[in-house]
C-alpha cells in the first residue's frame, strides 16, 4: 500500500512554501476529487502551475505525480463511504459508456492479479489446505459471496470444510471453538476491511491454525495476521466491491486442489453424477 499522503503533509507542512500550501490544504480537504485529476487540473484548480504539483508530489517522497495520485485513489478504497465513493463515480464516470469502464477497470484488476500474486504462497496454500485436518472459510459482507463459493467446491474435495456463519462475532468463535495447529482457516477480506473477520483471524493464528488470508495488499490487516497472503486486486471507483480477480484467484486455488486430490476427485465426481442423475438435480438437454 502506498503511503498516506495526508499524514506525508502533516509531517512536511512547515517546509512548505505558500503554493505548497495551497496544494496540501486542498489536498487535505478534497483528496477524494483530487486523486482523479490530472496534474495540470489540479495546478488549475488550486491556483499553481503544473510543474509546482509534480515538485510537490516527489518532494513528499513520490515517485512523481503518478505516485501521489495513486496513493490518493488508495485512500478513497480504505476511507471513504460509500457516500463518497457514489459522489467520485458519478465524477469521474461523467460520460463514460458504463459497461466499456467496469469491464476495462476488471481486466486490469485481472492483470495487476496475474502479476503481482506470489506463486510461492499460492503453493504453500494449496499444500496447506490439501493437508488440512479441518478447512474454515470466512468472509463477511461482500466476501460472503466469496467464501460460500469457494466453500461450495471445496466440499466436493475434502470431508471437513466449514464456512462460518458471520452472523455475530461472538458465533463465529463458538463455530471455531476447536480450532487446532492441524487446521486451516481461510480469511476473506477487502476494503473496507471486515473488523469480525480479522478478529476471527486473530483467534485463529492463536490457536495455531494456518490462516490464510485472501485480501488486496501485503499492509492490508488480513495480510498482517495471515501466514499465507494471497494478494488480488480489487479496487473500483465506485460503492461496488470489484470481486472479479479474488474470484478468479479461487477459482485458481480450486483447481489446483483438484489436481492435488487426484483420484479421489475422479471418484467423488462419479458417485455425484449418478446421484445427480438418480435424483434429477439438473434438467436434461434436449435430445
Amino acid at each position: 500500500m502506498e503511503k498516506d499522503v495526508i499524514s506525508a503533509i502533516e509531517k512536511n507542512y512547515s517546509g512548505f512554501s505558500k503554493s505548497q500550501r495551497r496544494i496540501a490544504e486542498y489536498l487535505t480537504g478534497n483528496f477524494d476529487k483530487a486523486a482523479f485529476m490530472t496534474a495540470a487540473k489540479l495546478g488549475k484548480t488550486v491556483g499553481v502551475s503544473e510543474s509546482t504539483v509534480v515538485r510537490f508530489a516527489s518532494e513528499l517522497g513520490y515517485d512523481g505525480y503518478p505516485g501521489m495520485r495513486k496513493a490518493l485513489q488508495e485512500m478513497i478504497r480504505t476511507r471513504s463511504t460509500s457516500v463518497q465513493r457514489i459522489k467520485v463515480t458519478k465524477d469521474v464516470m461523467g460520460s463514460k459508456d458504463v459497461l466499456d469502464a467496469v469491464l476495462h477497470w476488471d481486466m486490469e484488476k485481472l492483470r495487476d492479479t496475474l502479476e503481482e500474486t506470489s506463486r510461492e504462497a499460492f503453493h504453500a496454500a494449496v499444500k496447506a489446505i490439501a493437508g488440512a485436518r479441518r478447512i474454515y472459510i470466512l468472509g463477511t459482507r461482500s466476501s460472503k459471496a466469496l467464501s460460500v463459493f469457494m466453500g461450495f467446491y471445496l466440499n466436493l474435495l475434502f470431508d471437513d470444510v466449514r464456512v462460518v456463519d458471520d452472523t455475530s462475532i461472538s458465533e463465529i468463535f463458538e463455530q471455531m471453538l476447536r480450532l487446532t495447529n492441524e487446521d486451516v482457516v481461510i480469511g476473506i477480506s477487502f476494503p473496507r476491511y471486515s473488523s469480525r473477520t480479522v478478529r476471527a483471524l486473530r483467534f485463529a493464528r492463536d490457536r495455531n491454525a494456518t490462516v490464510i488470508g485472501i485480501t488486496d495488499n501485503e499492509d492490508s490487516p488480513i495480510a498482517k495476521v495471515s501466514e499465507i497472503k494471497l494478494l488480488a486486486k480489487s479496487d473500483m471507483v465506485s460503492f461496488v466491491d470489484s470481486l472479479v480477480a479474488p474470484l478468479s484467484l479461487i477459482n485458481a486455488l480450486i483447481v489446483a486442489l483438484g489436481a492435488e486430490t487426484g483420484d479421489r476427485l475422479s471418484g467423488t465426481f462419479s458417485e455425484l453424477e449418478n446421484l445427480w442423475a438418480e435424483y434429477g438435480v439438473y434438467e436434461k438437454g434436449d435430445k
